[in-house]
């Protein structure tokens, strides 16, 4: 599939959209025409391949600032053309937003299928923070996905009604078709064209669902999130992901965690870096501040003569590993704070200073 017409038309947004913009006009759209759940319209396939190719363009900043300048043109003359598999495609992009797997894919992009389709995989984002790297928790997630229809059951049928055997395939599911060739007969297995795979039709389709067995809905999980954890990581809970054809497995929730920026730390692996603002003479004369910690205020004590980078290790107070139990250190720096403006008193005292300092020998101006 190429597409031809106007990314920002087909999402209903505007040229400055923004990311979060963009995600929610394909969330919309996915949910109208998600093939899963509206079977109903034999165009919904196309138009979901579209809207999705649209957002895939739209969501790389590069592949939007192309577009933006020289159209679909652009696109393909500078080696963008839609791509068919392997990172940033449009089954990524669909993973990623709505949920992969063979329920989808399988029909959208061609693959044969043998027997009831699996669910498709589904990706959540989850920010924790620093303090809550330190111990894990756990966390109650709400997010939308294709789950059993709660009026049949899953099923497919309205309730009280009875469910037949296929007669095309005999409840296998699958029929074999036979095609002459130059070479003689060729076998091929393929899914039941009647009942899709499934092996089994509901004389009366549910109402809700219209037989697929599966809507979408809002749902919530609770996730344990383990000590150690970093911006970037994935926790896979297997069978948590889109719910399959009737008979077939699940798919998978891959919850994409990040780190919360914590303006007193900057983190390097297990390793916590502070500044400790200390004014000039505390520097001078040393003596104990305290400082934030993950675990509250602790009190460190500045040598004399502490020079501006001086750095002081608070051990076992960083962060702990993803597979072991020992926490890495804290590293405070100081920073020396040098006062802007002077007060007549302060100048005359700090000249006082200057002037002993020079009669001992230290350098001009230190």
């Amino acid at each position: 599939m190429s597409l031809k017409a106007d990314p920002y038309e087909l999402l209903g947004v505007g040229r400055d959209a923004g990311e979060a913009e963009l995600k929610k006009a394909f969330r919309r759209l996915a949910r109208e025409l998600h093939p899963d759940v509206n079977n109903h319209d034999p165009d919904a396939e196309e138009k979901f391949k579209q809207a999705a190719e649209a957002y895939e363009i739209l969501s790389d900043p590069e592949r939007r600032r192309t577009y933006d300048a020289f159209g679909h043109d652009g696109l393909r003359g500078g080696g963008f053309e839609p791509r068919s598999g392997g990172f940033g495609s449009v089954e990524d992009v669909l993973s990623s937003l709505f949920g992969g797997g063979d329920s989808i894919f399988g029909d959208l992009f061609g693959s044969g299928r043998s027997g009831p389709t699996a669910g498709g995989d589904l990706a959540v984002e989850l920010e924790v923070t620093l303090a809550e790297v330190v111990e894990g928790v756990r966390r109650e997630l709400s997010f939308e996905s294709v789950a059993a229809c709660d009026h049949c059951r899953g099923n497919g049928a309205e309730p009280g009604t009875p469910i037949r055997t296929c007669e095309t395939c005999g409840g296998a599911g699958r029929v074999q078709r036979v095609t002459r060739t130059a070479f003689g007969q060729l076998m091929q297995t393929a899914a039941c064209p009647t009942c899709e795979g499934a092996g089994k039709i509901p004389e009366q389709p549910c109402e809700r669902c219209g037989g697929s067995g599966r809507e979408l809905r809002e749902r919530t999980w609770e996730v344990d999130v383990p000590r150690g954890i970093e911006s970037g990581q994935r926790i896979r809970i297997a069978g948590a992901g889109h719910a399959g054809e009737p008979g077939a497995r699940a798919g998978d929730l891959y919850v994409l965690i990040t780190v919360a920026a914590d303006e007193r730390f900057e983190r390097r692996g297990q390793e916590l870096v502070s500044v400790l603002p200390v004014s000039a003479t505390r520097a001078m004369l040393g003596g104990k501040l305290e400082v934030e910690t993950l675990e509250g205020p602790r009190e460190v004590k500045i040598p004399p003569g502490a020079q501006p980078g001086h750095t002081i290790t608070l051990r076992g107070l960083g962060l702990p590993s993803l597979r072991g139990r020992r926490r890495g250190d804290q590293h405070v720096v100081v920073e020396v704070v040098i006062p802007a403006k002077l007060d007549r008193e302060q100048r005359k005292l700090a000249e006082r200073l200057d002037e002993a300092l020079r009669r001992k020998g230290e350098p001009p101006g230190g």
